[in-house]
């Protein structure tokens, strides 16, 4: 029984082993039921008495060393190869670079509005889209038969006759007032709804940033103040700013509000039809009537507030001319902002 030749037998025979069945055929060879191993212990009994112990010694060493060779072995087959790594990874190839997101203009536009108004203390509060009656027109003096309504008229829910998609964010003005006392100065960003053909300068639904502030002595003059800080921050520091007498149902005084011509600077061109100015929003001091309606004592409080629609801003400030590319997806347009 010559153990030492047939251990250089395995060493050899495991090197050149390249897969788990090749292995396991090695195992079944050496340590299987009629595997050499096997054969080794069953000749001890043939030896002469005085060789029996050392050789029983000899092969449970010979059977510690199979298992460790295999299980090196094992190990090996396990990892990848060299072969195997290389040809799937070219790194001398250029990496795939995913691209960027961004925000969408207006949504950019909405963020600069309100920024400016927060750094002068104001609070941003959002509200819903779909509104009832009450806050959507009467509480704003609205009524039912007034004649400004047929401009702010919106989609009506099929199964709740007072419930709509809100036409203006001016209702949160009246959520916020009935719930909340003076002082306030709050700016309402959001989406709004109007039965408007789409065109390049008209969509069934825009954007709007609303505004309004209320204590016990709020002036006209505060009004312009914070307005001409807003024009200034969006337009930039050389604009001019006007006001011009205007009829809303809800403020009283009303006005509208134009910037100096961006593109002429005011001399005059196509963009602002050779007026030189622009208008950018309405604005006014809040009606009596209004605070009225949302339950506050009379005469105690005044106010002002403000309304622009984004969309108008974001195409006056870029210098888009059609309201619809904001809602067409396409990342040629977008990704110019």
């Amino acid at each position: 029984m010559d153990i030492s030749t047939i251990k250089q037998e395995l060493e050899t025979e495991i090197v050149r082993i390249t897969s788990f069945s090749e292995l396991e055929e090695l195992r079944n060879k050496y340590l299987g039921r009629k595997g050499i191993l096997n054969q080794l212990t069953g000749a001890i009994p043939s030896l002469p008495k005085e060789e029996r112990a050392s050789a029983g010694q000899a092969v449970n060493a010979f059977k510690e060393r199979i298992n460790s060779l295999i299980q090196e072995k094992e190990k090996e087959l396990k990892r990848p190869s060299q072969e195997s790594v290389v040809p799937s990874v070219d790194i001398g190839m250029p990496g795939i670079t995913q691209g960027l997101g961004r925000l969408h203009p207006i949504t950019q536009i909405i963020d600069e509005i309100c920024g400016i108004f927060v750094r002068m203390g104001f609070s941003v509060i959002e509200g819903p889209e779909v509104e009832n009656e009450f806050n959507n027109f009467t509480g704003l003096n609205i009524a039912l038969d007034h004649p400004s309504r047929d401009v702010f008229d919106t989609f009506y829910l099929k199964y709740q006759q007072k419930l709509l998609l809100r036409s203006h964010t001016s209702p949160v003005q009246i959520r916020v007032m009935r719930s909340e006392k003076p002082p306030l100065a709050v700016v309402v960003p959001g989406k709004v709804y109007r039965p408007d053909a789409s065109d390049a300068s008209h969509s069934f639904m825009f954007h709007q940033v609303e505004g309004f502030m209320v204590d016990d002595d709020i002036r006209f003059s505060d009004l312009k103040g914070m307005l001409e800080v807003f024009a200034k921050g969006v337009f930039g520091e050389n604009i001019k700013m006007r006001f011009r007498p205007h009829f809303f149902p809800f403020t009283e005084p009303s006005v509208e509000v134009d910037i100096s011509c961006i593109i002429c600077g005011g001399k005059g061109c196509s963009v602002c039809g050779r007026k030189g100015w622009l208008e950018i929003l309405g604005a006014g001091m809040i009606h009596p009537n209004v605070f009225k309606n949302v339950g506050y004592p009379k005469d105690k409080y005044t106010g002002f507030a403000f309304g622009m629609g984004v969309e108008r801003i974001a195409m006056l400030k870029y210098g888009i001319d059609d309201i619809r590319l904001f809602f067409e997806n396409d990342l040629r347009f977008l990704k110019q902002f």
